[in-house]
């Protein structure tokens, strides 16, 4: 069943804080399938004066980061995961177009599979309806995960 987390509830799915939480509303969320929100970006953002004076725009890092982020709450949100920390195991990123000051940032992620503590997903970001960035993600949970290999 989905539902939608605001910006306080969402940190119970995700540890990152501000100024590294990438992700201000989740507005769809079903548990071990897709989560679905946005980023709105203003010039306000730390990163802004320095990524580039003159042409700001958000550094291609941080929009894998909420990506990943998302797709993080796809996978904490299933039952028995809430809290859980997460780490990245691997990343294949496009960068389609600059996100810049002004622009929401909406990203929807999606899990391909979900075994023994690894995640193989993907994460798409939208600026004005097309297509800024996406990547293919595999995000493991290091507790689970560690049951599994060997001794």
């Amino acid at each position: 069943m989905a539902f939608s987390l605001d910006c306080e509830e969402l940190k119970a799915y995700q540890p990152n804080r501000f100024p590294f939480l990438m992700i201000d509303v989740v507005t769809e969320v079903e548990p071990g399938k897709y989560a679905k929100g946005y980023k709105n970006l203003t010039n306000n953002e730390w990163y802004f004066p320095m990524h580039f004076p003159g042409a700001p725009n958000m550094p291609g890092a941080l929009q894998l980061e909420a990506l990943a982020q998302m797709l993080t709450v796809a996978i904490t949100t299933q039952e028995g995961l809430k809290g859980k920390v997460t780490h990245a195991l691997e990343h294949t990123v496009r960068f389609r177009k600059e996100v810049r000051p002004g622009d929401q940032l909406v990203i929807e992620a999606t899990i391909n599979s979900w075994r023994r503590g690894v995640c193989v997903g993907r994460g798409v970001g939208y600026t004005n309806g097309e297509v800024a960035c996406e990547a293919k993600m595999m995000i493991t949970i290091p507790d689970i995960l560690e049951q599994y290999l060997p001794k």
